[in-house]
């Protein structure tokens, strides 16, 4: 293939591509997107919809529905192998599954719940020595370590559901999470050494509390000061919970506090009604529930990157667009993290939460959408991120200073977001913001050099890979850093030469990348290395041939939607696909190709 025919290929996949993100747009005015569904999730909120209602000792022919539709889904998405994964395209892993066999056995009378509890049995046999209560608990902390954010809820719903055994001795089985520290003020939880991440106060109470209050004895002194916080930490949870129910809008955790608060004896609680009603609000047509209600601010800012903005849309409509992604700056003190007013969450909802990596996009798409008009907002957002950052120079999710478990650390893919937010907007800022957003920058790449690893990679903290051995994705990361690097010139030389030599040893041998050398290739992981590889001399030849790879997927389903892989991280490690996100990371890559092709074409001519 010449260079014309390839430019013909490209120009033509990045024309299709675009025509079919644009037709993605909502109503409203955002991109929305489409979640994978969930295995965990759909098993998480039915149980929780069946325990409410026992506890509500009332009969609800909606709920018992809900929960026969979503056992249908479980049985009919069981894996051959007899376990579920996190999508219907993921392996089976011990959490998924254990969390299924709770829900199936909700309805055991049921033939197809039946059948599916039994090759799930096989499963269990076959990777954690069978399915004891021993068994469970060792197979699932020795999963999750330290980290309690998940492995206690896992452990709890299945005691609910009678897989720890039918006595009240099953309790002892399940770590006792500490919840009457949830009633400190929260600016000194980062000094209480919590073992969950910052985004799980809830679970830490309504986890704590059914176990509390089942597990039998404890220590005088202890048992009574739980009793004595108990009425406190429940209002700080209520005060923590959104308007919708959805804590984080994340079903997983809604459902755990729903069932806990439910079968600790506050069946009636406000907080479980409300939860109750996220749950079934969100259920979709086929019994499922995905990971999350959306990631309608993220994707939204990914589309103003991969689209050619200024050919796309009317000077007018950018400007409502900027309106409309401003409108959803928070403008208080969230009662879930005490992030300061000025961030981006992921989603438009009211259960989303703050956080690093969305207010850097958010920073961005602005200065695509409206590059000279650094106002209030902007400042604001910049603000946030000057205030968010660690001691070590990283950017974190949610939280400054949390450091005790990975999802509240610094992280590379985040950090050099946030860098080139920066970039974006410090020449365009007052002369004392601007020395702030230069000390910050150094800062980062500071950090980024001393958090580089093995051949010069990075790895990110929300993106992963499913066929990794450590289930990591450092082609991401490492071209996310890459990105951010190549847009400065002073950075050391060293960092750069590289990330650029680890990405080229990762591409396969049909073009593409996957999350590392020889993993299978992926459109997300393939676009994400193209554009950031775009540009340097000695990737020339790996960058058309990456551009090859996406062109000819793209152009091969026509007016249909790429294949989405799961890649995504949420919650715990939970592994989602977004149907965007191919699109989302290829268009940005074909674009860059299809210009370097022009200027090439124009300087020889």
């Amino acid at each position: 293939m010449n260079t014309l025919q390839k430019f013909l290929l490209f120009n033509n996949a990045l024309a299709m591509g675009e025509d079919a993100l644009k037709k993605q747009r909502h109503d409203d005015g955002l991109w929305h997107g489409r979640l994978s569904s969930s295995a965990v999730s759909t098993a998480v909120a039915a149980f929780a919809l069946e325990t409410a209602v026992l506890h509500k000792n009332r009969f609800a022919r909606e709920e018992r529905d809900l929960v026969d539709a979503a056992v249908k889904w479980l049985a009919d998405h069981q894996n051959r192998d007899g376990g579920w994964g996190d999508t219907t395209a993921s392996p089976s892993n011990l959490s998924a599954t254990l969390l299924a066999r709770a829900a199936l056995r909700c309805r055991p009378e049921s033939p197809e719940a039946a059948d599916a509890l039994l090759n799930s049995s096989d499963w269990l046999t076959c990777n954690i020595n069978g399915f004891s209560p021993s068994a469970i608990r060792k197979g699932v902390l020795d999963f999750y370590g330290k980290d309690r954010t998940f492995s206690v809820p896992i452990l709890t719903m299945c005691a609910l559901s009678g897989q720890l055994g039918e006595s009240d001795s099953q309790w002892r089985n399940i770590p006792q999470l500490p919840f009457e520290l949830a009633a400190f003020p929260q600016r000194i939880f980062k000094w209480l050494r919590l073992p969950v991440v910052s985004y799980a106060i809830p679970a830490l109470i309504a986890v704590g509390l059914v176990r509390f209050r089942n597990g039998g004895k404890s220590l005088w002194p202890l048992s009574f000061l739980r009793r004595l916080v108990t009425p406190l930490v429940l209002r700080k949870l209520s005060r923590m919970q959104p308007e919708n129910g959805g804590f984080l809008e994340a079903t997983p955790l809604t459902g755990f506090v729903t069932m806990c608060l439910a079968s600790a004896g506050f069946a009636e609680h406000p907080a479980v009604t409300k939860g109750l009603q996220f749950l079934t609000t969100n259920i979709r047509e086929d019994g499922s529930w995905p990971i999350t209600t959306n990631l309608s601010l993220w994707v939204t800012a990914l589309a103003v990157k991969a689209l050619d903005i200024n050919k796309e849309m009317p000077r007018e409509e950018r400007v409502k667009l900027a309106a409309l992604i401003k409108q959803h700056q928070t403008a208080r003190i969230h009662p879930f993290t005490l992030a300061r007013p000025g961030g981006w969450s992921w989603t438009d909802c009211s259960g989303g939460v703050p956080d690093a990596d969305d207010t850097a996009g958010a920073l961005i798409a602005l200065s695509i959408l409206q590059p000279d008009n650094c106002d209030s907002s902007v400042l604001a957002g910049l603000e946030w991120l000057l205030r968010i950052q660690n001691r070590n120079g990283g950017i974190p999710t949610f939280c400054r200073g949390w450091g005790l478990l990975p999802f509240d650390q610094s992280c590379p893919d985040i950090s050099a977001h946030a860098l080139r937010a920066f970039m974006c907007w410090r020449d365009k800022v007052s002369p004392h913001m601007h020395k702030r957003i230069q000390r910050a920058i150094g800062r980062i790449k500071t950090y980024l050099l001393k958090s580089r690893r093995q051949f010069g990679s990075w790895r990110p903290l929300w993106f992963g890979d499913q066929q990794h051995p450590k289930q990591q994705n450092p082609v991401y990361g490492t071209g996310m850093v890459l990105k951010a690097l190549k847009t400065n010139s002073k950075n050391p030389p060293a960092m750069i030469s590289d990330a650029v030599e680890f990405l080229l040893s990762a591409q396969n041998p049909d073009g593409g990348w996957g999350g590392a050398a020889k993993l299978p290739s992926n459109l997300e992981c393939t676009g994400i290395a193209v554009d950031a590889l775009a540009g340097f001399p000695e990737a020339e030849r790996q960058v058309l041939r990456g551009a090859t790879f996406i062109a000819e997927r793209i152009t091969a389903v026509a007016d249909s939607m790429p294949k989405p892989s799961p890649i995504g991280l949420y919650f715990a490690s939970l592994w989602y696909e977004e149907q965007l996100y191919p699109l989302l990371f290829t268009l940005p890559a074909l674009r860059a190709v299809v210009s370097s092709i022009k200027e090439s074409t124009t300087d020889g001519g």
